[in-house]
C-alpha cells in the first residue's frame, strides 16, 4: 500500500457527509504537501519538536527478567517515557503542527483513556492553539487524573453522555463539531481510524516508533526481531509499532518478523445481540465488515449491521472498530490478530510492574498478557511496545483488583484496610 491510498484493499474510504468533503480534500492536500513532501520543512520541524518537546528517541530496553521467564530476548520499546506518558504525543504533535501550517485557529479531539486528549492538550498549549476535547462520561469517571491534566493544559473537556459514554460516542460528537466548524477547526483524530487521509497520516506520525525500534534492535542484537507485539484498540500504537517491520516478511530470504496485534477479549468473546452488547473489544478477531466513523473496516455489530457496545477493562481499547489498514493486514496474513481477557490483562499489569519495575497502561498490559500466555510462540528476539504508563489506571486497577481474584496481584487489603 502507498502512503496516499484512500483504501486498503476493501477497507478504508471516505464515508462522510458532503459537507465534510471540502475539509477532507484540504487535509489530504496538506498531508501530501507537508508530511509526504516535507514542504516548508514541516517534517524537519516536527522531528525537532518531537526531540526537544517530546523527548525522542525513546529507549529499547532489554528486559532481563521477562527474558528469563520467556526464554526469549525480550526488549521493551519505552513509549511510556515519551512526554505525556504514552505514544499519543507523536500523532497529536504532528496534527496540531499541521493545523498551524494549514492556518487553522482551533483544535478539537476525542479521547477514550485520556492519553490522546492529554497529548492533544499538551500539543495545543505548546503551539498556542485553543483546544476542546470530547470524552465519554463513563471514561471521565474512569480517568479523572487525565481530565485534570487536560484542563491544566488549558483545554476544555466536554462530557459525552449518549450511548455508554465511551470512545465511540466521543468520536461521533467530535465529528459533529468538526462538520459545523470546518473553516477554522482541525479535528485531531486519535487513532488510525476515520476517513482517508487520517489512517495513513496517523500511521505516518506514529511510525517513528518502529523506525527507532528497528534501528535500535539491529544495533543491539545484530538483526531485526523475530516477534513484535503491540496492543490494539483503534490501532495507532499498533500501526506505529508495525509500520517499519511490515516489509520484513522473509520474502528476500531474511528474517520474517511476526507481528501480533493483541485486542481486548473483555469478559467473553460471545455477543449478546438482544442487549446490543459485545463484552469485548476484539474487532479483528470477531468483527465483520461495516462502516463506522467514515471508513469501512471490521466492526462489532449485530446481524442487522447495528454497532454493538464494546467492553474492556482498559478505556483506550474500548472501541467497536479498528483501523482499516490493520484490518487489511490481518486479512492478508501479515499481522496476527490475538486477544486476551480482562483478568489476564490485570495479572500482566501486576506482573510487569513487579518483574521489571515498569508500570504499564492497562492497554499495554494486554500485549504482555498475550506474550505470557504464548511464550512458546515467541522467537529468539521479541520486541513489545510499552504504549503508555499506568499512572492513569492506578485507581481503576485498585478497584478491579479488589473485586477480582487476579493472579499475582498486590494484596490491597494489607495496604488500605
Amino acid at each position: 500500500m502507498t502512503a496516499t491510498d484512500v483504501k486498503f484493499g476493501e477497507y478504508g474510504g471516505q464515508y462522510v457527509p458532503e459537507a465534510l468533503m471540502p475539509a477532507i480534500e484540504e487535509l489530504t492536500d496538506a498531508y501530501e504537501r507537508y508530511v509526504l513532501e516535507n514542504e516548508d520543512g514541516f517534517m524537519d520541524e516536527f522531528r525537532e519538536r518531537l526531540r526537544d518537546f517530546g523527548g525522542r528517541p525513546t529507549p529499547l530496553q532489554y528486559a532481563e527478567h521477562l527474558s528469563e521467564r520467556y526464554d526469549s530476548e525480550v526488549y521493551l520499546k519505552r513509549e511510556d517515557l515519551l512526554h505525556g506518558g504514552a505514544h499519543k504525543l507523536n500523532n497529536a504533535l504532528g496534527q496540531v503542527l499541521l493545523a498551524k501550517y494549514m492556518g487553522k485557529e482551533r483544535i478539537v479531539a476525542e479521547t477514550g483513556a485520556g492519553q490522546h486528549g492529554t497529548a492533544t492538550a499538551m500539543a495545543a498549549a505548546h503551539l498556542g492553539l485553543p483546544c476542546e476535547i470530547y470524552m465519554g462520561k463513563r471514561d471521565i469517571n474512569r480517568q479523572r487524573p487525565n481530565v485534570f491534566r487536560m484542563k491544566l493544559n488549558g483545554s476544555e473537556v466536554n462530557p459525552v453522555t449518549t450511548g455508554r459514554g465511551t470512545l465511540k460516542e466521543a468520536i461521533s460528537e467530535t465529528m459533529r463539531d468538526w462538520a459545523t466548524n470546518v473553516e477554522d477547526t482541525h479535528y485531531v483524530i486519535g487513532s488510525v481510524v476515520g476517513p482517508a487521509p487520517f489512517p495513513a497520516m496517523v500511521r505516518d506520525f506514529q511510525a517513528v516508533i518502529s523506525e527507532e525500534a528497528r534501528e535500535q534492535a539491529i544495533e543491539q542484537t545484530g538483526g531485526v526481531p523475530d516477534t513484535v507485539v503491540a496492543c490494539a484498540g483503534g490501532g495507532s500504537n499498533t500501526m506505529g509499532t508495525f509500520a517499519n517491520f511490515v516489509d520484513d516478511d522473509g520474502s528476500d530470504g531474511g528474517t520474517r518478523t511476526d507481528l501480533v496485534a493483541v485486542e481486548a477479549g473483555g469478559s467473553s468473546l460471545s455477543v449478546d445481540e438482544e442487549a446490543g452488547v459485545a463484552p469485548n473489544s476484539a474487532s479483528l478477531s470477531t468483527g465483520d465488515e461495516g462502516v463506522l466513523h467514515g471508513a469501512r473496516t471490521k466492526l462489532l455489530q449485530d446481524r442487522d449491521g447495528q454497532i454493538l457496545e464494546s467492553h474492556s477493562v482498559s478505556s483506550g481499547l474500548d472501541y467497536a472498530g479498528v483501523g482499516p489498514e490493520l484490518a487489511y493486514l490481518v486479512d492478508e496474513g501479515r499481522v496476527r490478530a490475538a486477544n486476551v481477557d480482562d483478568d489476564a490483562a490485570l495479572a500482566a499489569f501486576h506482573r510487569l510492574s513487579r518483574l521489571e519495575g515498569v508500570i504499564p497502561a492497562l492497554e499495554t498490559a494486554h500485549a504482555f498478557a498475550w506474550a505470557d500466555e504464548n511464550r512458546d510462540e515467541l522467537g529468539e528476539i521479541t520486541v513489545i511496545n510499552v504504549s503508555g504508563r499506568g499512572d492513569k489506571d492506578l485507581e481503576s486497577v485498585v478497584q478491579e483488583t479488589e473485586e477480582r481474584d487476579v493472579e499475582g496481584a498486590v494484596d490491597m487489603g494489607e495496604v488500605f484496610h
